[in-house]
């Protein structure tokens, strides 16, 4: 592995440990910590969706235009290490809210600005960015596994004790780390492009809006706004549950799931060749189903084969969906809209989509707790009710395939 190889990786993985450092489990500590309500739980996670949203804006009109991305990472990366430590101090979700806020529209860009670094620096994207992009989902592991086994700071004693908090920490040591490394990492000016009239469109993928038009690009459309509700409750209540039902290092166990998206991301490629785009978009969707009436109805004794099975779908539940949908998006694009397209789904996803998903959770969680106890049969079944009957509206209306050509160059 070459210089560049190593630095892009090691950059690669200090994005994601930071991310998976405190994501996982922030909705344990506001109920422990801030004694949060459901609704207060989706207002935090849906700062992610605005992030997203003004994300677009940071990397087509600062990145792209003024400043190298290697700077700007280091840059953002600094003020999340500063504002990691203020979390870390928040004692109310008054004083937790904002800030976080104000550190996800530093953090949201900086997803995108890794991935421009990486594709500007290598020779060969198809076949390198792989390799380099699969160090961050490793870095999400290890910050799992270092949250639980390292320093049990997910264990029932501690989150009583309120060491959740600690993770918050973790994630600012991590982010000030990145910042200094970005200093080493190759110079990535900016691509000096003629401001043209159409510049926000292209940035929001409003560029792409008459692809709409495509009676089955608009149901896949509708259908990724849709299916985000569903995967909003898993990343919102998913580590609260486990803790709840007393399932020991809770977060270590949750990265079974980023290790089955590395499994099944190397599937994809065959489930498209064999299946189609339409049966892999569906088994992504009835995994959705599946995974949220395993964990309503598993058992946390000797932590069940049904809760495991409901972590592990989670690359299923990824991969054969958003990962599968993005590959079909493009290929509704063509040449002159691939950027915009893939800036409309994310606009539609991880922007209104999650938006809309973590209230509806909070709002869900809130309506099922009966003299402060959770009823998890009833918060999970929602989840898989609503993604059964997406899924069943999908099947029966959405004609389309995937050209012959491009399902030849996924499986080569």
């Amino acid at each position: 592995m070459t210089n560049i190889y190593q630095r892009l990786s090691v950059m690669m993985f200090l994005q994601f440990f930071i991310w998976g450092s405190w994501f996982v489990t922030m909705g344990s500590f506001l109920a422990a910590n801030l004694n949060s309500t459901g609704i207060e739980t989706g207002r935090a996670f849906s700062t992610q969706s605005w992030g997203a949203i003004v994300a677009p804006f940071i990397i087509g009109y600062i990145a792209d235009r003024f400043i190298n991305a290697e700077r700007l990472l280091g840059v953002l990366h600094l003020a999340g290490a500063l504002l990691m430590l203020m979390l870390y101090q928040a004692n109310s979700f008054k004083g937790f809210y904002p800030v976080l806020l104000v550190y996800m529209i530093c953090y949201m860009p900086t997803l995108a600005l890794v991935n421009s670094i990486s594709f500007r620096q290598l020779d060969d994207v198809a076949s390198g960015f792989a390799r380099i992009r699969v160090w961050g989902t490793v870095g999400w592991i290890c910050a799992g596994l270092a949250i639980s086994l390292l320093f049990s700071w997910d264990s029932r004693a501690a989150v009583e004790q309120g060491l959740l908090k600690n993770t918050f920490l973790m994630a600012s040591v991590a982010s000030l780390v990145l910042a200094m490394f970005s200093m080493m990492l190759p110079p990535t000016p900016p691509i000096v492009r003629e401001q043209k009239r159409g510049d926000v469109g292209a940035v929001l993928g409003l560029d792409a809006v008459g692809l709409l038009k495509d009676k089955n690009f608009a149901l896949f459309f509708l259908i990724s706004v849709l299916i985000c509700i569903p995967l909003a409750f898993y990343y919102q209540y998913a580590s609260p549950f486990l803790l709840e039902i007393g399932v020991e290092n809770a977060t270590g166990k949750m990265t079974i799931g980023q290790m089955s998206e590395v499994i099944f991301m190397l599937l994809l490629p065959m489930f498209l060749a064999r299946y189609g785009i339409k049966m892999t978009l569906l088994i992504g969707m009835l995994a959705w189903v599946l995974r949220y009436l395993l964990f309503a109805f598993g058992s946390p004794d000797g932590f069940a084969l049904a809760l495991v099975l409901g972590i592990a779908l989670h690359g299923v539940c990824y991969d054969f969906f958003f990962v599968a949908g993005q590959i079909y998006a493009d290929s509704k694009a063509g040449e002159a809209h691939r950027s915009s397209i893939q800036g409309l789904i994310t606009l539609a996803t991880y922007g209104a989509g999650m938006l809309i998903g973590f209230s509806t959770a909070g709002y869900i969680a809130d309506l099922h707790v009966d003299q402060g106890v959770d009823r998890w049969e009833s918060i999970w079944t929602f989840p898989a009710a609503f993604a059964f009957v997406v899924a069943i509206v999908f099947l029966l209306a959405f004609r389309d395939r995937l050209p012959r050509s491009l399902v030849s160059e996924t499986v080569g």
